[in-house]
Protein backbone atom coordinates (compact mmCIF):
# COMPACT_ATOMS: atom_id res chain seq x y z
CA UNK A 1 0.00 0.00 0.00
CA UNK A 2 2.72 2.36 1.26
CA UNK A 3 4.69 1.64 -2.78
CA UNK A 4 1.23 2.54 -4.33
CA UNK A 5 0.77 5.37 -2.42
CA UNK A 6 4.32 6.65 -3.28
CA UNK A 7 3.73 5.87 -7.30
CA UNK A 8 0.38 7.53 -6.94
CA UNK A 9 1.98 10.48 -5.75
CA UNK A 10 4.92 10.30 -8.43
CA UNK A 11 2.38 10.21 -10.85
CA UNK A 12 0.33 13.30 -10.13
CA UNK A 13 3.33 15.27 -9.44
CA UNK A 14 4.53 14.63 -13.42
CA UNK A 15 1.24 14.66 -15.10
CA UNK A 16 0.76 18.13 -13.52
CA UNK A 17 4.20 19.34 -14.23
CA UNK A 18 3.26 18.18 -18.06
CA UNK A 19 -0.19 20.07 -17.95
CA UNK A 20 1.61 23.17 -17.26
CA UNK A 21 3.81 22.73 -19.92
CA UNK A 22 1.02 21.86 -22.39
CA UNK A 23 -0.88 25.55 -21.13
CA UNK A 24 2.06 27.43 -21.31
CA UNK A 25 2.83 25.82 -24.82
CA UNK A 26 -1.20 26.90 -26.31
CA UNK A 27 -0.57 30.44 -24.01
CA UNK A 28 2.67 31.20 -26.33
CA UNK A 29 1.10 29.78 -30.13
CA UNK A 30 -1.72 32.65 -28.81
CA UNK A 31 1.03 35.37 -28.96
CA UNK A 32 0.14 35.57 -25.29
CA UNK A 33 3.18 37.30 -23.09
CA UNK A 34 3.07 34.96 -20.33
CA UNK A 35 6.46 36.09 -18.34
CA UNK A 36 4.67 40.24 -18.38
CA UNK A 37 2.65 40.91 -15.29
CA UNK A 38 -0.34 42.83 -16.60
CA UNK A 39 -1.91 45.53 -14.79
CA UNK A 40 -5.19 43.69 -14.05
CA UNK A 41 -2.91 41.15 -12.41
CA UNK A 42 -0.84 43.50 -10.18
CA UNK A 43 -4.48 44.97 -8.85
CA UNK A 44 -5.60 41.58 -8.21
CA UNK A 45 -2.49 40.88 -6.32
CA UNK A 46 -2.84 43.60 -4.58
CA UNK A 47 -6.32 43.12 -3.56
CA UNK A 48 -5.23 39.48 -2.60
CA UNK A 49 -2.34 40.96 -0.62
CA UNK A 50 -4.86 43.81 1.74
CA UNK A 51 -7.69 40.75 2.55
CA UNK A 52 -4.82 38.59 3.74
CA UNK A 53 -2.89 40.90 5.63
CA UNK A 54 -6.31 41.50 7.57
CA UNK A 55 -6.46 37.54 7.91
CA UNK A 56 -3.17 37.07 8.81
CA UNK A 57 -2.76 39.63 11.50
CA UNK A 58 -6.50 38.41 12.69
CA UNK A 59 -5.17 34.98 13.09
CA UNK A 60 -1.78 36.43 15.39
CA UNK A 61 -4.35 38.19 17.53
CA UNK A 62 -6.58 35.31 18.18
CA UNK A 63 -3.67 33.29 18.24
CA UNK A 64 -2.29 35.60 21.61
CA UNK A 65 -5.90 35.94 22.99
CA UNK A 66 -6.53 31.98 23.10
CA UNK A 67 -2.73 30.96 23.89
CA UNK A 68 -1.10 33.83 25.70
CA UNK A 69 -2.45 33.00 29.14
CA UNK A 70 -2.13 29.28 28.94
CA UNK A 71 1.99 29.79 29.15
CA UNK A 72 4.00 28.45 32.67
CA UNK A 73 2.37 29.76 35.86
CA UNK A 74 3.97 32.22 37.67
CA UNK A 75 7.57 32.19 38.42
CA UNK A 76 8.66 29.75 41.27
CA UNK A 77 11.99 31.35 42.11
CA UNK A 78 13.47 34.75 42.55
CA UNK A 79 15.22 35.41 38.93
CA UNK A 80 12.05 34.17 37.42
CA UNK A 81 10.37 37.24 37.90
CA UNK A 82 12.77 39.41 36.55
CA UNK A 83 12.78 36.81 33.68
CA UNK A 84 8.70 37.27 32.96
CA UNK A 85 8.97 40.92 32.90
CA UNK A 86 11.90 40.79 30.23
CA UNK A 87 9.92 38.41 27.94
CA UNK A 88 6.68 40.50 28.82
CA UNK A 89 8.73 43.67 27.76
CA UNK A 90 9.95 41.86 24.62
CA UNK A 91 6.33 41.00 23.42
CA UNK A 92 5.58 44.76 24.20
CA UNK A 93 8.42 45.83 21.74
CA UNK A 94 7.96 43.42 19.26
CA UNK A 95 4.72 42.86 18.54
CA UNK A 96 3.64 46.78 17.53
CA UNK A 97 7.27 46.27 15.29
CA UNK A 98 5.35 42.92 13.41
CA UNK A 99 2.05 44.72 12.94
CA UNK A 100 3.17 47.75 11.23
CA UNK A 101 6.63 46.11 9.17
CA UNK A 102 4.09 43.98 8.07
CA UNK A 103 1.32 47.04 7.27
CA UNK A 104 4.17 48.75 5.15
CA UNK A 105 5.18 45.35 3.59
CA UNK A 106 1.31 45.68 2.00
CA UNK A 107 1.12 49.34 1.88
CA UNK A 108 4.35 48.88 -0.92
CA UNK A 109 3.14 45.98 -2.57
CA UNK A 110 -0.36 47.65 -3.16
CA UNK A 111 1.00 51.56 -4.23
CA UNK A 112 3.68 50.05 -6.36
CA UNK A 113 2.14 47.05 -8.05
CA UNK A 114 2.57 47.24 -11.46
CA UNK A 115 1.62 49.97 -13.95
CA UNK A 116 2.35 50.69 -17.53
CA UNK A 117 2.64 54.70 -17.19
CA UNK A 118 5.37 54.25 -14.31
CA UNK A 119 8.76 53.72 -14.71
CA UNK A 120 10.78 51.99 -12.11
CA UNK A 121 13.12 54.02 -10.46
CA UNK A 122 16.88 52.08 -9.70
CA UNK A 123 17.77 52.65 -6.24
CA UNK A 124 20.74 51.08 -4.70
CA UNK A 125 21.70 52.47 -1.57
CA UNK A 126 20.61 55.14 1.26
CA UNK A 127 23.10 56.17 4.18
CA UNK A 128 20.12 57.82 5.74
CA UNK A 129 18.24 54.62 5.81
CA UNK A 130 20.59 52.17 6.43
CA UNK A 131 21.62 54.05 9.61
CA UNK A 132 18.60 54.14 11.14
CA UNK A 133 17.28 50.33 10.27
CA UNK A 134 20.45 49.46 11.75
CA UNK A 135 20.91 52.33 14.77
CA UNK A 136 17.31 51.63 16.19
CA UNK A 137 16.95 47.86 16.38
CA UNK A 138 20.49 48.06 17.91
CA UNK A 139 19.44 50.37 20.82
CA UNK A 140 16.32 48.11 21.40
CA UNK A 141 18.38 45.22 21.65
CA UNK A 142 20.79 46.79 24.06
CA UNK A 143 18.66 47.13 26.32
CA UNK A 144 16.92 43.94 26.42
CA UNK A 145 20.34 42.35 26.61
CA UNK A 146 21.48 44.23 29.54
CA UNK A 147 18.21 43.15 31.39
CA UNK A 148 18.93 39.65 30.15
CA UNK A 149 22.76 39.87 31.71
CA UNK A 150 21.47 41.35 35.13
CA UNK A 151 19.22 37.94 35.36
CA UNK A 152 21.95 35.78 33.51
CA UNK A 153 24.48 37.21 36.38
CA UNK A 154 21.73 36.63 39.11
CA UNK A 155 22.16 32.79 38.74
CA UNK A 156 25.72 32.13 36.97
CA UNK A 157 27.59 33.56 39.79
CA UNK A 158 28.51 30.97 42.71
CA UNK A 159 26.84 31.22 46.02
CA UNK A 160 29.91 32.36 48.71
CA UNK A 161 30.62 29.44 50.71
CA UNK A 162 30.27 31.52 53.82
CA UNK A 163 26.93 32.12 52.51
CA UNK A 164 24.25 29.90 53.49
CA UNK A 165 22.50 27.94 50.88
CA UNK A 166 22.64 23.74 49.67
CA UNK A 167 24.96 22.46 47.48
CA UNK A 168 23.21 20.05 44.90
CA UNK A 169 24.80 17.94 42.22
CA UNK A 170 22.58 16.80 39.28
CA UNK A 171 23.98 13.79 37.04
CA UNK A 172 21.78 13.43 33.64
CA UNK A 173 22.65 9.73 31.95
CA UNK A 174 20.36 8.16 29.45
CA UNK A 175 17.21 8.23 30.60
CA UNK A 176 17.66 9.11 34.22
CA UNK A 177 18.62 11.85 36.81
CA UNK A 178 20.83 11.63 40.07
CA UNK A 179 20.94 14.25 42.83
CA UNK A 180 23.51 14.14 45.23
CA UNK A 181 23.20 16.61 48.27
CA UNK A 182 26.50 17.84 49.83
CA UNK A 183 26.07 16.72 53.74
CA UNK A 184 27.20 18.19 56.82
CA UNK A 185 30.60 19.50 55.48
CA UNK A 186 28.52 21.52 52.77
CA UNK A 187 31.61 19.90 50.16
CA UNK A 188 30.57 17.34 47.88
CA UNK A 189 33.09 14.84 47.07
CA UNK A 190 35.12 13.89 44.32
CA UNK A 191 33.69 12.21 40.92
CA UNK A 192 34.70 11.40 37.54
CA UNK A 193 33.65 8.39 35.16
CA UNK A 194 36.30 6.51 36.11
CA UNK A 195 34.75 5.31 39.16
CA UNK A 196 31.65 3.93 37.45
CA UNK A 197 31.16 0.52 39.02
CA UNK A 198 28.45 -1.33 40.32
CA UNK A 199 25.98 0.44 42.19
CA UNK A 200 28.29 3.67 41.83
CA UNK A 201 26.58 4.72 38.36
CA UNK A 202 27.61 8.41 39.12
CA UNK A 203 31.07 7.45 39.61
CA UNK A 204 31.55 9.31 43.15
CA UNK A 205 35.16 8.78 44.24
CA UNK A 206 34.65 6.80 47.56
CA UNK A 207 38.46 7.22 48.63
CA UNK A 208 37.59 10.78 49.10
CA UNK A 209 36.92 12.08 52.48
CA UNK A 210 34.58 15.02 51.38
CA UNK A 211 32.28 11.87 49.53
CA UNK A 212 31.65 9.92 52.95
CA UNK A 213 28.16 11.97 53.97
CA UNK A 214 26.87 12.83 50.66
CA UNK A 215 23.62 11.93 49.91
CA UNK A 216 22.73 10.41 46.51
CA UNK A 217 18.64 10.46 45.73
CA UNK A 218 16.80 9.62 42.37
CA UNK A 219 13.01 9.57 41.57
CA UNK A 220 12.88 12.98 42.89
CA UNK A 221 14.42 15.77 45.04
CA UNK A 222 13.40 18.34 47.81
CA UNK A 223 14.38 21.96 48.12
CA UNK A 224 13.72 24.40 50.85
CA UNK A 225 11.53 27.48 50.38
CA UNK A 226 13.33 30.66 50.15
CA UNK A 227 16.78 29.16 50.84
CA UNK A 228 19.69 29.70 47.88
CA UNK A 229 20.37 26.35 45.89
CA UNK A 230 23.73 26.08 44.17
CA UNK A 231 23.63 23.56 41.55
CA UNK A 232 25.87 21.79 39.80
CA UNK A 233 25.82 19.58 36.62
CA UNK A 234 27.72 16.65 34.72
CA UNK A 235 26.84 14.01 32.22
CA UNK A 236 27.91 10.54 31.83
CA UNK A 237 27.47 9.61 28.33
CA UNK A 238 25.87 12.28 26.35
CA UNK A 239 24.89 15.99 26.20
CA UNK A 240 21.55 16.40 28.33
CA UNK A 241 20.48 19.79 29.72
CA UNK A 242 18.65 20.28 32.67
CA UNK A 243 15.48 22.44 32.27
CA UNK A 244 13.58 23.81 35.65
CA UNK A 245 10.36 25.19 33.52
CA UNK A 246 8.61 26.78 36.45
CA UNK A 247 12.23 28.35 37.56
CA UNK A 248 12.99 29.63 34.33
CA UNK A 249 16.10 27.76 34.28
CA UNK A 250 18.37 25.56 32.34
CA UNK A 251 21.96 24.60 31.55
CA UNK A 252 23.19 22.21 29.60
CA UNK A 253 25.23 19.01 31.20
CA UNK A 254 28.61 18.19 29.18
CA UNK A 255 30.24 15.16 29.41
CA UNK A 256 33.77 16.12 30.69
CA UNK A 257 32.61 19.45 31.61
CA UNK A 258 31.45 20.74 35.10
CA UNK A 259 28.34 23.55 34.54
CA UNK A 260 26.57 25.38 37.44
CA UNK A 261 23.98 27.77 38.12
CA UNK A 262 22.14 28.68 41.61
CA UNK A 263 17.94 30.13 42.16
CA UNK A 264 15.71 30.80 45.00
CA UNK A 265 12.29 28.80 45.36
CA UNK A 266 9.81 31.12 46.25
CA UNK A 267 6.49 29.02 45.94
CA UNK A 268 5.98 25.57 47.91
CA UNK A 269 4.71 22.73 45.67
CA UNK A 270 1.64 22.92 48.10
CA UNK A 271 1.01 26.62 47.04
CA UNK A 272 1.67 26.09 43.89
CA UNK A 273 -1.23 23.31 43.49
CA UNK A 274 -4.15 26.07 44.44
CA UNK A 275 -2.54 28.30 42.24
CA UNK A 276 -2.79 25.97 39.10
CA UNK A 277 -6.38 24.41 40.93
CA UNK A 278 -4.23 21.06 40.32
CA UNK A 279 -3.60 18.77 42.86
CA UNK A 280 -1.43 16.14 40.73
CA UNK A 281 0.84 19.29 40.15
CA UNK A 282 4.54 18.87 40.70
CA UNK A 283 7.67 20.94 40.04
CA UNK A 284 9.92 19.26 37.46
CA UNK A 285 13.21 18.86 35.72
CA UNK A 286 13.48 17.48 32.04
CA UNK A 287 16.27 16.61 30.03
CA UNK A 288 15.84 20.01 27.26
CA UNK A 289 18.45 17.77 24.73
CA UNK A 290 17.14 15.36 22.40
CA UNK A 291 19.92 12.61 23.93
CA UNK A 292 18.53 8.80 22.53
CA UNK A 293 15.03 7.40 22.24
CA UNK A 294 14.16 7.80 25.70
CA UNK A 295 14.75 11.36 25.72
CA UNK A 296 10.86 12.38 26.27
CA UNK A 297 10.90 10.41 30.10
CA UNK A 298 14.08 11.48 31.28
CA UNK A 299 12.25 13.75 34.11
CA UNK A 300 12.53 13.88 37.90
CA UNK A 301 10.23 15.48 40.40
CA UNK A 302 11.13 18.77 42.24
CA UNK A 303 9.33 19.10 45.77
CA UNK A 304 9.57 22.50 46.97
CA UNK A 305 8.61 22.80 50.89
CA UNK A 306 9.20 24.35 54.23
CA UNK A 307 12.57 24.33 55.99
CA UNK A 308 11.05 22.17 58.73
CA UNK A 309 9.42 19.18 56.08
CA UNK A 310 12.86 19.53 53.85
CA UNK A 311 14.94 19.08 57.01
CA UNK A 312 12.59 15.91 57.88
CA UNK A 313 13.22 14.41 54.68
CA UNK A 314 16.83 14.91 54.65
CA UNK A 315 17.28 12.94 57.79
CA UNK A 316 15.79 10.04 56.55
CA UNK A 317 18.23 9.83 53.35
CA UNK A 318 20.92 7.67 53.49
CA UNK A 319 24.28 8.62 52.94
CA UNK A 320 26.38 6.83 49.71
CA UNK A 321 28.88 5.81 51.80
CA UNK A 322 27.81 4.43 55.61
Amino acid sequence: MTIIVIVTIILVVIVGSQLLKIAEIRAVSKGELIYEVSEKEGKFHGVTMFIGFFVFIGFFAWQMYKWYGLRLPVSASVHGVDTDWLTGLTYIIITPVFIISHAVLLYFCMKYSYSSKRKATFFSHSNKLEMIWTIAPSLVLTVLILFGLSSWNKIMTPIPAETDHILIELTGQQFTWTARYAGDDKKLGRSHVTFIEGVNATGVDTEDVNSKDDILVKGEFHLPVGVPVQFVFRSIDVLHSAYFPHFRAQMNCVPGVVTQFNFIPTITSKEMKGITSNEDFNYILLCNKICGAAHYNMQMDIIVESQEDYDKWLAEQKTFIE
